[in-house]
């Protein structure tokens, strides 16, 4: 989630990519290889999980280290209109609560966000976020609230923490990179294990 800005890492289209659907991720560092060897990512490493259970999708990764909602959902008409995705996933707000940006414009950008993936007839997956404790309880428990707020008022499905058994575990500090906020090469299976659950759901 650094504020180092860099290109959309954009998978590689397979041969088949006319019948196949797509899946647009739209995220921050933790989706974009911050720090990571190419093809280590959670991103990368769902696409050889879509492959290896034979599923007929490809996945682009328009993520962008730095990112926050404001920035995502500036950027999401344009690639909802040039990948014409059959599945989105939403993987932003870190940065928003590291910046300290205000909530009520995190929510109203995932919100926004959401409502026009559907309208260009995806479905949707949201992956939340928590803060770490030095932030306050008040404004963790707020921050992680928007994810699930805005999953039910859109009923769409929710990983309700990307981290979970990456930063909330006694052993953290040993799946992260030197800076303590981007998970290492470790962490990306189990971050890829927190989402496929019900990502998979919205794959035909």
């Amino acid at each position: 989630m650094a504020a180092v800005l860099g290109a959309p890492a954009l998978a590689q289209t397979p041969a088949n990519a006319a019948s196949a659907s797509t899946i647009l991720v739209v995220g921050d560092s933790l989706s974009a290889e911050y720090g990571l060897k190419r093809g280590t990512g959670w991103v990368p490493l769902l696409e050889k999980q879509l492959a290896s259970q034979k599923k007929n999708a490809r996945v682009i990764n328009a993520s962008i280290s730095g990112d926050t909602t404001s920035g995502g959902r500036s950027r999401l008409p344009a690639l909802l209109a040039q990948h014409k995705p059959a599945t989105v996933v939403i993987e932003l707000g870190g940065n928003d609560a590291l910046r300290g940006l205000p909530l009520d414009m995190t929510e109203k950008n995932l919100l926004a966000m959401t409502q026009a993936a559907k309208q260009a007839g995806a479905r949707v997956l949201l992956l939340g976020m928590q803060v770490p404790p030095n932030y306050g309880g008040a404004y963790g428990a707020t921050f992680s609230g928007i994810f699930s707020k805005v999953a039910k008022a859109e009923k769409v499905p929710l990983v309700p923490f990307f981290l979970k058994g990456v930063a909330d575990v006694n052993d953290g500090a040993a799946q992260f990179q030197a800076d303590r906020i981007h998970p290492n090469e470790q962490a990306q299976p189990k971050m890829l294990a927190n989402v496929w659950p019900e990502l998979k759901k919205l794959i035909p």
